[in-house]
């Protein structure tokens, strides 16, 4: 199963890159995970919300997989434990050969590519910079692959 996380955003500094390298190695060639970087909108003063984030939304949408399991993250979307996102990687790599995780940028996804989504997922109730996410969420991908390969990491 090929994991992508489809990140909008092009410059992460560079712990951001190192972390998410870092988990991203660890992953086996079974369950792969690729970045792929959507620009974000240009940013005025006057610029509605609403705008730029159908402008990502352009971007967002040239990059999806037809027949992709589709999982957007949203602040508002349902909060997994690590069990439960083990869970959820165990039936994807079930049904799909490929499952794509999508992160907005500063203002967040549309309401369109939140609607289209199979899942929304919540990483937390607290408000993390959109850079950071791409850490948790490599981070916590590694760790279901662990609890579903016996592996001690998720310990």
């Amino acid at each position: 199963m090929k994991i992508e996380l489809l990140a909008a955003g092009t410059k992460p500094p560079a712990w951001i890159k190192e972390g998410v390298a870092e988990y991203r190695k660890r992953m086996p060639r079974e369950c792969s995970l690729e970045i792929r970087e959507i620009p974000i909108a240009k940013r005025s003063r006057n610029d509605s919300v609403d705008r730029l984030k159908r402008e990502e939304e352009k971007g967002i949408r040239k990059q999806l997989i037809k027949g992709a399991r589709l999982v957007a993250l949203d602040r508002k979307g349902s909060i997994w434990s690590t069990s439960d996102l083990a869970d959820r990687m165990k039936q994807w790599m079930n049904d799909y050969g490929h499952v794509q995780l999508l992160i907005g940028g500063p203002d967040g996804l549309s309401e369109s590519c939140l609607d289209d989504a199979d899942d929304t997922w919540s990483l937390s109730r607290l408000t993390f910079p959109h850079f950071l996410a791409r850490v948790l969420v490599a981070e916590q991908l590694y760790r279901a692959w662990s609890m579903l390969n016996n592996h001690p990491y998720h310990k």
